[in-house]
């Protein structure tokens, strides 16, 4: 049998497993986005405690890693009380005849169809800096967004 058709083992045939992507800039977070790193790696080493078997575990570390990196390099941003929208704002606003409301905060926090979004968002950096009653462009239309209320 030619060496072309035989394979060593299954596992050089597994696509390897990378770690999980850090976002790039820096990683701001509100007090509730700490809350949920904390609360998410207890969960990871809880469930890492309680698996014996190693291939089993390796998903879970991989995981545990990328939380306790993300605790190690969280940024606790206090929200803006200067009716400026920034990091940890509420801002309602229009947008195409539609008024929405979300919270700038952190990207591991960040749920759009709970109004979380993340700061680093085309969303949220076309809001930053932005007053209620201010209009501000976005996709490439002027005027696109009106600031309704920041709080």
């Amino acid at each position: 049998m030619s060496v072309a058709f035989r394979r060593e083992s299954d596992e050089e045939h597994l696509e390897p497993r990378f770690e999980l992507p850090i976002p790039s800039g820096p990683n701001l977070v509100t007090a509730r986005g700490r809350a949920l790193i904390e609360a998410r790696v207890a969960e990871l080493e809880a469930a890492l405690a309680a698996i014996e078997d190693d291939e089993a575990r390796k998903p879970i570390a991989r995981d545990l890693r990328y939380w306790k990196t993300r605790r190690a390099t969280a940024i606790d941003t206090a929200s803006r009380n200067d009716g400026v929208v920034g990091f940890g704002s509420r801002v309602r606003f229009r947008m195409a005849g539609r008024e929405r409301e979300v919270t700038l905060v952190g990207d591991d926090e960040a749920d759009p169809p709970a109004g979380f979004l993340a700061f680093s968002a085309p969303l949220a950096r076309a809001l930053m800096r932005a007053e209620t009653g201010e209009s501000v462009a976005f996709n490439g239309q002027d005027d696109a967004i009106e600031i309704l209320e920041v709080a």
